[in-house]
């Protein structure tokens, strides 16, 4: 019988096929992605081996690269690691290489030290200019990952970011991964969802064979046809799966007694070997499909049966020779992973722990033959727990140089939970538990997992209630993690504890620098006090509580100084450039000399708080081009640290969504790469601004979906609710939307404070609402017109109150906050011209366009399109049409829909002509127009003749007569067959 590599591949035409036109694009120049999934077993390795021969033949350079299965223990970029290995001997790939020292120290970790291999970005991009560099005209580079169901977060984070990559380059990715696995909570599935919208991607489902596919491929392995019988016992128990089939029948039985399950067919194909094969493949199999020749060779001799000098040797040469193992590489592996796990399931326990510790002994007397991860595993596996711990902390530090921190954390986490199993822990590890779980935290922190850093922050300074003293100078670290999770008044409360060990009687007084404060002397001015002292400064900032934050933050700076603390004291002057935010330049300049201070001290999180202050201080002046840049070379340096979930990662990830609206730009931008869970409600209320914008009411459902998340992030809370107000009033529910707006500011108010700042644009909006409610109903008595005054009234004064009270960092309003006081103060009186019929000054128009002029595009065209309004009721005409047309015009380049229709709409029904907006010549008399207007109104005969001084006979008429010239039988369909014509506004 032959195996079913030394037979021509059986059907995959259309695969192969589109597998031929990739790989011809790539010789041109146009690079692609191919994923391939199928079952295990289905053929997906025997399908790229043909694929790779295929573009040998072809030319191409093709490197194979393997994924492993190390359960919770990963290896981060292992396949990528393997790649560039067998690629660095290429001249043009080892320049790359040379260039970047983070790539070369990942493929040799003991070739340097130094800070660079921080640089995760210089990393990322080296492995994809590498691969581009190994590929040229003609002879493209074809890479095959195969496995990537078993993939580390790190490994997926490089597939992304190389896909996201591919422009020009000679090179085609083909990707394997079992479908079987990748159950719908698994990792790697929105990873595919990703895939699938990058344009060069194609996704291939490989199926089993068909009954007419199975009887060429059992005829082929066989070399004669199956008589029915037996045809029929293999197709009913492989159920189309190759290698199912193939086993079934290299078992050699007759069909009546054909094993039923791979365990059995195994079995049976191992009873033919000798037992020290049998025992080599076993030890084989507990590694996975593939383990490293040199680590079977040094672990086979201290297992039972292949004890003897030679043994392992001859087993292993008998094992290939009989295809039970192959070769690949410096590997020795199975022909398919399914065999390797049959095997290891066929094992007794005792058996299973024997194997691994073997590994385990072989990695521990010589760590060249393996990794950390690796060791940590087979520890594992082998419960030698105190192996597994130091294993896993030497994981977690390794990953921690390569800036993969899902998998530092996975490493830490597994160490926590060995602890208390491990009676010397501390003494092996040379920490204690505390300073573990405060390392788990930081991991935690730069993985983006904010949450699960505060919960193991604050279980670390709770453990310390019998030690006051340390618990005292480590309470800042739990506060650090509180201020990532808005839990500010448990930070100013920690930070009092803390104080009042480290400097007594501070906390008492006015704050630092007041009659009657503690001094600090030498001894007292420590790292830990310049830190608590900082954490406080920004809680106290957080609650608007601006004097005594500067105070603290000044003292800060002292302390830090004096104390070595280049790290809070760069957070220190964050603090002091945020509250000088009236001068955007001296706080520009305090933000680059604190960011220049945390990068000395190495100190990332600090860094980045730096950098997006400083471009929120442009952002916030008004100086939209400046944020941009700054955004962009902040955002590089979170990347290239691998700290962009990191909380100021994602403010300025957040940021670049929202700057391009604010410029105009409307367009649906793709949520970027790689956000975790956690943070998608926050991004996706960005993203809102430009959808309603865009939308109008149709957006409503997507700001409603966000409601759940309100009380674990106030900014989702006061963004998704600013824009469902917003989008509530663009569908005309303009009660719902004054509800809503009352909402939010009630439920911000307590979960921040009364009058904070965003309540000028709630207001606002909610103004806004009540103006179009006013506009599209008929006049009311004095009555209801006072109550609806009243309540805009109410609105204003919040507006007016909160810009008085809400504490503007530098005592005054940015260039935003005052455009939408502005707007509140003319959307107030449009609201009273509405009700009162009093026409409302268009200079407040005016002032509002003005004060939007910073670069707020959409709200300049929404503004200027109101000053339109306020033009023509006051009777200036000409002016009206052009605001009115440049506002159309603005609108209409921006793509917001909703606006240019309520713009032509309003053309329309106010004679006033506009580009693109065809002008009527109404059938009916100006007395008609009066009438139908009232009419629309839902005025009856009488109250229409008591506004025009004329008789109800005399309405009447009036009514018979525009009903016969409008070819329409009642009031209401006058009134919407006018209002269809832009006769009539509503």
């Amino acid at each position: 019988m032959r195996r079913s590599s030394e037979i021509p591949l059986i059907a995959r035409h259309e695969e192969v096929a589109a597998f031929r036109g990739a790989l011809a694009r790539a010789a041109e120049g146009q690079p692609g992605v191919l994923l391939l999934g199928g079952d295990a077993g289905v053929g997906k390795t025997r399908l790229v081996t043909h694929l790779a021969d295929l573009a040998r033949d072809e030319g191409a350079r093709v490197v194979v690269a393997h994924c492993v299965d190390l359960g919770d223990v990963g290896i981060p970029y292992l396949p990528f690691t393997e790649a560039l290995g067998e690629l660095r001997s290429v001249p043009t790939v080892a320049e790359v290489i040379a260039e970047r020292p983070a790539l070369a120290r990942l493929l040799d970790p003991a070739s340097g030290s130094g800070t660079d291999h921080a640089e995760r970005l210089q990393l990322l991009d080296g492995v994809a200019g590498s691969l581009a560099a190994a590929g040229r005209a003609g002879s493209p580079l074809v890479l095959v990952v195969e496995d990537v169901h078993w993939a580390d977060e790190s490994t997926r984070d490089v597939l992304r970011f190389v896909v996201a990559r591919l422009r020009s380059e000679h090179l085609l990715l083909v990707v394997t991964y079992r479908s079987d696995d990748v159950h719908r909570r698994h990792p790697l599935r929105p990873v595919i969802a990703e895939l699938h919208r990058q344009r060069p991607v194609e996704h291939v489902e490989l199926s089993p064979f068909t009954p007419d596919e199975l009887r060429e491929f059992t005829t082929a392995t066989r070399g004669e046809p199956l008589d029915e019988r037996e045809f029929d016992a293999v197709r009913t128990r492989s159920d189309g799966n190759a290698f199912f089939a193939e086993e079934l029948l290299d078992a050699g039985q007759p069909s009546a007694v054909l094993p039923w399950s791979l365990a059995d067919v195994l079995h049976t194909r191992l009873q033919r070997l000798d037992p020290a094969v049998q025992q080599l493949v076993r030890l084989a199999a507990v590694a996975g499909r593939q383990v490293d020749e040199a680590l079977l060779r040094a672990a086979a001799p201290l297992l039972p049966g292949l004890e003897a000098p030679g043994t392992a040797e001859a087993a292993l040469r008998e094992a290939v020779a009989q295809q039970v193992l192959g070769v690949e590489g410096q590997q020795v592996a199975f022909r398919h992973a399914l065999v390797a796990e049959a095997l290891v399931l066929d094992l007794l326990p005792g058996e299973r722990t024997a194997m691994h510790r073997a590994y385990l002994a072989a990695l521990t007397a010589d760590p060249s033959l393996g990794s950390a991860a690796k060791r940590a595993h087979h520890a594992l596996q082998g419960h030698d727990l105190p192996a597994a711990l130091v294993a896993s902390h030497d994981a977690a530090r390794s990953a921690a140089e390569l800036l993969a921190p899902a998998e530092e954390l996975r490493h830490l986490e597994q160490v926590l939970a060995l602890w208390e199993t491990v009676p010397d822990a501390a003494d092996l590890l040379g920490a204690d538990r505390v300073d573990l779980v405060l390392e788990t935290a930081a991991a935690a922190s730069s993985a983006g997992q904010a949450t699960r850093a505060e919960q193991l922050a604050r279980r670390a300074v709770e453990g310390l209630d019998g030690d006051p003293a340390r618990q005292a100078r480590l309470r800042h670290v739990l506060v650090r993690y509180l201020l990532n999770v808005e839990g500010t008044a448990e930070a100013l409360r920690q930070t009092t504890l803390a104080l009042d060990v480290l400097l007594p009687g501070v906390t008492g007084t006015d704050g630092p620098g007041a009659e009657g404060g503690p001094a600090v002397d030498d001894a007292a001015a420590t790292p830990d006090l310049a830190w608590t002292l900082a954490v406080r400064a920004r809680a106290l900032l957080s609650v608007d509580r601006d004097d005594e934050a500067g105070g603290y933050a000044r003292l800060t700076v002292e302390v830090a100084r004096r104390a070595g603390a280049a790290g809070a004291e760069a957070d220190a002057l964050t603090t002091l450039a945020i509250l000088e935010v009236a001068e955007p330049d001296a706080a520009a300049g305090r933000l680059e000399a604190a960011q220049e201070r945390a990068a000395d001290a190495g100190d990332l999180p600090t860094e980045l708080r730096s950098w997006y202050n400083l471009a929120a201080t442009h952002f916030y002046a008004g100086r939209l081009e400046a944020a941009g840049r700054t955004l962009e070379d902040g955002l590089a340096r979170a990347r290239a640290t691998g700290m962009l979930w990191s909380t100021y990662g994602v403010e300025m990830v957040d940021l670049t969504q929202i700057l391009p609206y604010l410029t105009g730009d409307l367009t649906e931008h793709e949520m970027p790469q790689g956000a975790p869970a956690w943070v998608l409600p926050y991004l996706e209320a960005g993203r809102l601004y430009a959808a309603v914008a865009r939308e109008g009411g149709d957006a409503a459902a997507r700001a409603e979906a966000l409601r759940p998340h309100w009380d674990s992030d106030g900014q989702v809370a006061l963004i998704s609710g600013g824009t469902l107000v917003d989008a509530l009033t663009w569908a005309g529910r303009y009660e719902e939307a004054v509800a809503l707006a009352e909402e939010v500011a009630a439920h911000l108010g307590v979960a921040w404070s009364e009058f904070f700042l965003g309540r000028i644009w709630i207001s606002a909006l909610a103004l806004a609402a009540l103006a179009d409610d006013a506009e599209s109903r008929p006049r009311p008595e004095a009555g209801p017109a006072s109550a609806q005054l009243a309540r805009g009234d109410a609105l204003r004064e919040v507006a007016h109150e909160t810009a008085r009270r809400g504490r503007p960092r530098g005592g005054q309003l940015g260039p935003e906050g005052r455009a939408w006081l502005r707007r509140a103060e003319a959307e107030h009186a449009r609201l009273r011209a509405a009700l009162t019929g009093e026409a409302a000054d268009p200079a407040l128009w005016e002032a509002t366009v003005r004060e939007f002029g910073f670069g707020y595009r959409y709200e300049v065209a929404r503004s200027r399109f109101r000053w339109a309004q306020a033009l023509r009721a006051a009777g200036d005409v000409p002016a009206a049409e052009v605001e009115a047309a440049e506002a159309l015009g603005e609108a209409d380049a921006m793509g917001a829909a909703p606006l240019v229709d309520a713009i032509r709409a309003w053309g329309r029904r106010a004679r006033v002509p506009l580009p693109g907006t065809r002008r009527t010549t109404s059938l009916l008399t100006e007395r008609e127009e009066e009438v139908l207007t009232l009419v629309a109104q839902g005025l009856s005969n009488r109250q229409i003749g008591e506004r025009l001084y004329i008789s109800t006979k005399t309405v009447s008429v009036h009514v018979s007569n525009l009903l016969a010239k409008l070819g329409v039988s009642g009031r209401a369909e006058a009134v919407a067959v006018a209002h269809r014509r832009g006769l009539i506004g509503v």
